[in-house]
């Protein structure tokens, strides 16, 4: 399979090249030439088959021609030493936790994943990568730990200063070694723009030999899919009206499952949950995309308001609205309703929610009072998998607020809280990184 970019459709590259360069030269995005009809693949699945198998067999089944099926078997089982797992929370609604990994938040697999394809294509290659990414919060902690002493691999990660949590900022500034981390003094799309920025620039990507491990990342999009469609393995004899509800900031992780979709994942439709940053939402009722500056809110992961994966999605749809607003409905949730929400999963559920999860849950919940109305189209009694994508323990202070009380944290996160901060205070242009990395 070859990758071309949203931009420019007549170069297309390896999944090696892609992955390196992480934003095409144009500034587009890389998708796959072709959507692969992996429908046998998929319904071959059962609920017994492990993750680890899913996901070496559908790497193979997309990279073979790069990637034999020992080499895929390989990257899958050193990427991945943690699973996903399946909650029923109410009669209609599951969660699919995806905080299991070693940063406990859902982006320990994209990042696990393109972290070990870069590993096995290195060993081979004599040169150096420096992984330039930005984070509102979960991907940076993600990156730190995949990428951590990685050989031949230096990270340099960008976040807004103020603008992540406490524990989500000792996890990505005291690792050390070849991780640094750069506190910048905007927000997030500061920090997103910036990366576009520097690799755009292309004396400083070429001397640096950048790459990037954001969401606009082919290594990290590729096996975000795979833990959909062990979902989707797991739903077996409840998948008639099976949806996903994605919290969604910079909407790699539902472009991601939209990709799964398309190569033959027969689920019903997508619920795109947003806090008030809702551009898409927006998009997704009007036709209209108007991006603009980001708004702080309690789930700041999600605080994105020039999302970078829309690119992607219009591509999918051809830059239909209908297409598009056909296979994918919204919703939005604000911060007195995300508290809410925690407060009533503990009490009524017994179950302890981050506020990106909180997001996703009561989303989920008003899609299945429009259903039982009628006023969208969903067919009768839809089943909803929502996707967790962080441990309550991240954001123990939302919780705390929501409920009085706080999570039990595991004991990975206990250690970092204990560890010294060390980052770099920037301002929010390329030549503020530039001199400091530069």
């Amino acid at each position: 399979m070859k990758f071309y970019s949203t931009r420019d459709k007549n170069n297309a590259v390896t999944y090696k090249e892609a992955i390196f360069r992480g934003l095409a030269p144009d500034g587009g995005l890389y998708m796959p030439e072709e959507m692969s009809d992996l429908t046998g693949l998929i319904d071959s699945f059962s609920p017994d088959t492990p993750f680890n198998e899913i996901a070496a067999e559908i790497t193979h089944a997309l990279l073979s021609e790069e990637l034999d099926r020992v080499a895929s078997e390989r990257v899958c089982s050193r990427a991945f030493n943690f699973t996903p797992e399946l909650k029923n929370i109410d009669e209609n609604i599951s969660v699919l936790e995806l905080f299991h990994g070693p940063s406990c938040a859902f982006k320990d697999f994209g990042a696990s994943f393109l972290a070990s394809s870069m590993e096995e294509f290195l060993k081979t290659d004599s040169r150096k990568a420096t992984i330039l990414t930005a984070t509102s919060g979960d991907t940076g902690s993600a990156v730190a730990r995949a990428f951590y002493k990685k050989n031949n691999i230096d990270v340099v990660i960008l976040y807004p200063s103020g603008r992540v949590s406490p524990l989500q900022e000792k996890q990505l500034t005291t690792l050390g070694e070849n991780i640094r981390a750069l506190e910048v003094k905007g927000s997030f799309d500061d920090c997103q723009r910036m990366v576009k920025e520097a690799f755009m620039d292309r004396e400083l990507s070429d001397r640096l030999n950048l790459t990037s491990a954001n969401s606009i990342s082919l290594g990290r999009l590729i096996p975000q899919s795979f833990y959909y469609i062990w979902a989707w393995a797991q739903a077996k004899g409840q998948r008639d009206n099976l949806w996903f509800c994605v919290p969604s900031g910079n909407f790699g992780n539902l472009t991601a499952g939209i990709m799964a979709h398309g190569w033959g994942m027969k689920n019903k439709g997508f619920i795109a949950a947003t806090n008030i940053n809702d551009v898409v939402p927006e998009y997704l009722k009007k036709g209209e995309f108007n991006p603009r500056a980001s708004i702080l809110t309690l789930s700041n992961a999600m605080d994105v308001g020039n999302p970078s994966n829309f690119e992607r999605m219009l591509e999918i749809f051809e830059e239909s609205h209908e297409k598009m607003s056909e296979v994918i409905k919204e919703e939005v949730i604000t911060d007195s309703e995300t508290k809410d929400t925690i407060k009533l999963l503990l009490d009524g559920r017994n179950y302890e929610s981050d506020p990106h999860t909180a997001v996703g849950y009561l989303a989920s919940q008003r899609f299945l009072n429009k259903a039982a109305a009628g006023t969208v189209e969903a067919g009768k009694a839809p089943r909803i998998i929502t996707l967790s994508t962080a441990h309550p323990g991240k954001f123990t202070e939302v919780f705390e607020e929501a409920t009085g009380s706080r999570p039990e944290l595991p004991e990975s996160l206990k250690e970092v809280m204990k560890l010294r901060k060390v980052s770099t205070l920037v301002g929010n242009t390329l030549e503020d990184m530039k001199g400091v990395i530069g």
